[in-house]
């Protein structure tokens, strides 16, 4: 258990606008250390909140609370079935884990989220994800076949197929079933018929005889219960995929366009615009891949996959998707992209988009809060249409991208949050956007949740009776409210500057500087461009983050280090905060390595920053001497090569190395380089005449 104002600090923030302090963390190893925390809880009277990767977008993983962070300790594949196609997880496994554990026997998870390399299966079950591929596989709730939780009292209990649950709790399954009786009209009339709808709880689709109670708890967003492992549904991986390129003049276009290319069975069809591509050719890790398949400045691409286990029956499904992008637009071109290498390249861009968006320098950034609502296909092209206008009413531009298959568009207006302006802006576009999302038939949230950002919207958007049902609902589950408090039910506002990471009183301290940040518009700046997006916490491909890699604790993420410098900066560690203890403990075991310059989305440079704060911190406080001592290396490296077997004697000597472990920090079990007498040097390189080009 960890309440020191650094841990604070760390998990006070997501991936949304809010920033909210926690009351303490807990770092579970066992589900039993998470029932003594809720017993704990219970008898203080204090709120708990379950959190995974903390990637959520709309403020569900944090609070003034007590959060479970299960991502650390709590990650492991207790079954699998292949038999049965299913898989039994503790809720901090990453879902790209639980795929390479599934891969040799040719299954998957198919719920495949943007952010699968750090993303939780419990936190994807608690906001019934979706992904690219939903078209085909369902959301999380279609693909949850049991849940192991421990409710509020303390009692653990089984929710799946048997409607009835089991013993003593026969009595909670009668209170959900009679309000799925008592609101079954409202359930009917007011719960959107579309693709994806994540609002509220799911007590609509216990209306089907045969959905499981599982599918209850899926979207509570850690408010009902706390899940002690979930059992997943898996399904046979695709033998071959192949991915066309449609290339459009315009957003409309491509809207217009999707409603046809369902048609042909596709297993996803995205969008990315314009605006996303331009950033993403401003970014060096994705400029290569906008150069090859979307070059010529498109107004919008629309990315569709084809997967079975036929490759010529897809090449074919790749010539009709052409001819049919051709029919429906003259000025439209597709390209395909049947190597598994172009693939994962595009899917990489398209899985980042949301990041690289808020790669936008300055204060104004894409917002996240009308970015999920979800219509009807045959309603795409004029809900883009309606959108376009409200944004240039409000003085405002967009990015889009969406998963355009089944409606649900990630459209993020531009605004700066900490604008007063701006922040009644959001409040009026997310209101008159409701209101054409409602009149379309669609639905407000299609994806990302309620949280804190859409809770507020339920009782709009679905009704007060509906409203009513989930308050009631709650109450059956947790009658004391300390399961998440005040999200879907009791929510804040969602424009309330308190809740928001810039609040009112946000005053980022001037730093005296070395470097230049005029880039970023100042030090400052450039810690903001950290928009909490999680990507330094994966760990299977590229090289960010390597201390988090070694200790998997949050604070040696990059993102954990830039909460605490915006902290330090807003006097949140005292008037001289980039001194303080906190950031240098945050900082410490950043290596310098710059692989969050090149792989986060937002080009977020740790290395220089810390770099900016060592020299702040040797100007104010003096080296230490193992900055003295390795800072002068090169020169004492000449001295060395010359007297080797001198130089070579600490290693040997036990006394020395400890005193070396003290002084420099160096680990004494660790083996040494050995000083030579002849070493290497620059002349005696070969010269470098750049790249050599082979001829024919």
């Amino acid at each position: 258990m960890r309440f020191d104002s650094h841990a604070r600090a760390l998990y006070a923030t997501d991936a949304s606008i809010y920033e909210v302090e926690p009351i303490g963390v807990v770092l579970p190893r066992t589900s039993d250390d998470v029932s003594a925390t809720l017993e704990l809880a219970r008898s203080e009277g204090i709120p708990v909140l379950p959190r995974g990767g903390g990637t959520s977008q709309c403020g569900q993983a944090i609070g003034h609370a007590i959060v479970i962070d299960t991502s650390r300790y709590l990650n492991r594949v207790l079954a699998v079935d292949p038999a049965a196609r299913t898989a039994t997880a503790e809720p901090g496994v990453v879902l790209d884990h639980l795929n390479d554990l599934l891969s040799p026997a040719g299954l998957m998870f198919p719920v495949d989220v943007a952010t699968a390399n750090r993303a939780t299966i419990g936190g994807m079950a608690g906001n019934n994800s979706g992904g690219a591929r939903s078209i085909r596989y369902g959301i999380m709730a279609d693909n949850v076949a049991e849940i192991e939780a421990e409710l509020a009292d303390g009692s653990a209990v089984r929710f799946g197929a048997d409607r009835a649950l089991s013993g003593s709790r026969r009595t909670l399954a009668r209170s959900i079933l009679d309000l799925v009786t008592g609101y079954r009209s409202d359930l009917e009339a007011r719960v959107p018929k579309v693709l994806r709808h994540v609002a509220g709880y799911n007590l609509h689709r216990l209306l089907d005889p045969s959905a499981s109670m599982a599918e209850l708890l899926v979207g509570s967003e850690g408010t009902l219960a706390y899940f002690r492992s979930i059992t997943l549904e898996l399904a046979e991986t695709p033998r071959f995929r192949v991915l066309g390129v449609c290339r459009f003049t315009g957003l409309v276009p491509a809207m217009a366009a999707v409603q046809h290319i369902v048609t042909l069975d596709p297993h996803a069809v995205e969008l990315v615009d314009e605006h996303v591509l331009r950033l993403a050719r401003s970014n060096e890790a994705f400029r290569p891949t906008v150069e090859q398949f979307m070059s010529g400045a498109p107004g919008a691409v629309l990315l569709v996959e084809f997967a079975g286990d036929d490759p010529v029956a897809l090449s074919r499904r790749l010539e009709r998707l052409e001819e049919l992008v051709r029919d429906l637009d003259p000025r439209a071109s597709t390209s395909g992209a049947p190597d598994p290498g172009d693939q994962a390249r595009i899917w990489a861009l398209r899985k980042a988009s949301l990041s690289i968006a808020m790669s936008m320098k300055g204060d104004r950034k894409p917002v996240s809060f009308i970015e999920d609502c979800a219509v009807p296909l045959s309603r795409l092209a004029e809900y883009a249409t309606a959108l376009e206008e409200i944004f240039e009413r409000h003085d405002t531009s967009s990015i889009w991208y969406a998963h355009a298959s089944v409606g649900c568009l990630h459209v993020r207006p531009a605004l700066s949050m900490k604008d007063p302006a701006d922040v009644r802006r959001m409040r009026s576009i997310a209101e008159e956007v409701h209101e054409v999302v409602r009149r379309l038939g669609g639905s407000h949230s299609g994806e990302h949740g309620d949280g804190i950002l859409r809770s507020e919207f339920i009782r709009t958007n679905l009704g007060p009776d509906l409203a009513e049902a989930f308050r009631r609902l709650k109450a059956v589950f947790d009658p004391a409210g300390l399961m998440n408090p005040g999200r879907i039910v009791d929510p804040p506002d969602m424009d309330d500057r308190n809740l928001f990471r810039f609040k009112p009183d946000y005053r980022p301290k001037a730093l005296p500087t070395v470097l230049d940040w005029g880039a970023w518009g100042g030090f400052s700046g450039a810690v903001e461009m950290c928009n909490n997006n999680g990507a330094c916490r994966k760990d299977r491909s590229g090289v960010m983050c390597p201390s988090f890699r070694a200790t998997r604790d949050e604070a040696d993420t990059t993102r954990g280090r830039a909460n605490v410098l915006r902290r330090a900066l807003d006097g949140g560690f005292g008037p001289h905060g980039e001194l303080a203890p906190e950031v240098q403990a945050a900082l410490d075991l950043c290596i310098g390595c710059k692989a969050c310059k090149t792989e986060c989305p937002t080009g977020v440079d740790m290395a220089r920053m810390k770099a900016e704060v060592a020299h702040r911190r040797v100007e104010a406080q003096g080296a230490t001497p193992r900055q003295v001592i390795l800072g002068h290396l090169p020169s004492a490296a000449r001295l060395a090569s010359r007297f080797p077997g001198l130089a070579n004697l600490p290693a040997r000597v036990p006394a020395a190395r400890r005193w070396g472990e003290s002084l420099l920090g160096i680990g004494s079990g660790r083996p040494l380089p050995t000083w030579h007498r002849a070493p290497f040097r620059d002349r005696e390189l070969p010269r470098w005449n750049g790249p050599s080009h082979a001829t024919g």
